[in-house]
């Protein structure tokens, strides 16, 4: 509950107040003007970059799932790619440059190597299988099956 209170404090409190001191230091070096506009455009391009990677992880997800793999480094990108998205979409430098820097290979590399080493031993790892179904049919071979059955095997 403690760490819950923190996070929220964190990100409703300490976030705006440090990207409101940021973003009035540059105005007073750059104007109100071309601050208000470097925003506009970092948002624009980074908005720009996140759809084009976010299209090509969604494409790279497709191909391992039809080739029967689980795409667990392209699942990761996806969601860096989204948080990045997020991070530009908010008003503010700090927020832009976490949202860049997310969007950057190494940086999601680095954020994969950091999370498979937290969760190895915490989850229990089971072999799944993919599989489509074959000439049309939708469920388990033999047709769909009776309420609180499970498939053989």
């Amino acid at each position: 509950m403690v760490v819950l209170a923190f996070v929220l404090f964190t990100v409703f409190i300490v976030v705006p107040v440090l990207e409101l001191a940021v973003i009035v230091e540059v105005s007073r070096h750059l104007g109100l003007g071309n601050t208000l506009a470097l925003l506009i455009v970092v948002s624009l391009a980074g908005a720009w970059v996140v759809r084009h990677q976010g299209v090509a992880t969604l494409r790279r997800i497709r191909a391992a799932l039809d080739a029967g793999r689980l795409p667990t480094p392209d699942l990761v990108d996806g969601a860096a790619i989204l948080l990045a998205g997020a991070f530009l979409l908010t008003p503010g430098f700090i927020t832009d440059a976490l949202g860049l820097l997310l969007l950057l290979g190494p940086t999601r590399g680095l954020i994969r190597r950091l999370l498979r080493r937290f969760l190895v031993g915490r989850l229990a790892v089971r072999e799944i299988q993919f599989r489509r179904p074959r000439d049309g049919q939708a469920g388990p071979p033999g047709g769909p099956l009776p309420p609180g059955e499970l498939p053989p095997g």
